[in-house]
C-alpha cells in the first residue's frame, strides 16, 4: 500500500478529532528504503500528547502526537539544543489532513537560517568535552574502555565540527547527512577515522579555539 495512502488512513482510524496530520521522514524523501517506516507528527488537542510505535498495512509506524502547547515547547526546546528534529520533520512533511497553515514554510526558514552563532559558554564546553575526551583516550589501557572512549569521542567530534561551524547538528543517521551537507570530504574523512579517531578530534578542536581544560569552569 502507498505509504500516503496507509498513513492518512490510519490517522482517520486513530484520530478522528485531529486539526492536521503530516507524514514525514525518510519515506518521503531519497532515503527511503525497504526499512522505512511512516513518521507521522499529528496535532489533536484531545490527546494529551504522546509517541507510538506501531505496525499498519505492513508499514512500521511512528507516531509523534501533540497539542499545540506541547508542540510549541518541542520546537523552543530543539531550537536552544540546535538539534531541530520536529522542524525538520515539519518542513519535510506531505500533509495527510487538515492545515498546518504557515507551520511547515516557518519551520523551513528556520532550518534555512540556521541556529546562530555559539556563545562563549557553549564554545568553551565543546572546547573542554574534546580537550578531557582526548586525554582519556590517549591514557587509556584497557582495550575496551579506549573502544568505548573513542566512539563516543568520535561522534562528539562530529557535533562539534557542524556546532563551530553555525550548522544544526543530529543524531544517528542525520549526524551523518548534516556532516555531509556542511562538507562532504569532511565527512569522508571523519567516516575513515572512525577506529582511530585521535586525529580528526584534534583537527576539530583547533577549529574551536584549541584545547581547554585549565580554568575552565560551568
Amino acid at each position: 500500500m502507498d505509504p500516503v495512502d496507509a498513513a492518512r488512513e490510519l490517522v482517520l482510524e486513530r484520530f478522528p478529532h485531529a486539526d492536521w496530520a503530516v507524514l514525514t521522514g525518510s519515506v518521503v524523501t531519497h532515503y527511503r528504503t525497504a526499512g522505512s517506516d511512516l513518521d507521522i507528527v499529528v496535532l489533536d488537542e484531545t490527546d494529551p500528547g504522546h509517541r507510538e510505535s506501531l505496525r499498519h498495512r505492513g508499514w512500521p509506524v511512528e507516531l509523534f502526537v501533540h497539542t499545540r502547547e506541547r508542540l510549541t515547547g518541542f520546537l523552543e526546546s530543539e531550537r536552544a539544543q540546535r538539534k531541530p528534529s520536529t522542524h525538520r520533520m515539519l518542513a519535510q512533511g506531505v500533509v495527510l489532513l487538515g492545515d498546518p497553515g504557515d507551520l511547515p514554510a516557518w519551520c523551513a526558514r528556520i532550518l534555512a537560517d540556521g541556529p546562530g552563532p555559539l556563545t562563549r559558554e557553549q564554545m568553551d564546553r565543546l572546547r573542554y568535552v574534546l580537550t578531557d575526551g582526548l586525554d582519556d583516550l590517549r591514557h587509556a589501557v584497557d582495550p575496551g574502555e579506549r573502544t568505548v572512549i573513542a566512539a563516543g569521542l568520535w561522534t562528539e567530534a562530529a557535533v562539534v565540527a557542524l556546532s563551530v561551524a553555525g550548522r544544526w547538528v543530529s543524531s544517528g543517521k542525520w549526524l551523518l547527512r548534516e556532516l555531509r551537507e556542511h562538507d562532504p570530504v569532511f565527512a569522508d574523512r571523519w567516516l575513515a577515522a572512525r577506529e582511530a579517531p585521535a586525529a580528526i578530534v584534534e583537527e576539530v578542536l583547533a577549529r574551536a579555539g584549541g584545547p581547554l581544560f585549565d580554568g575552565y569552569r560551568a
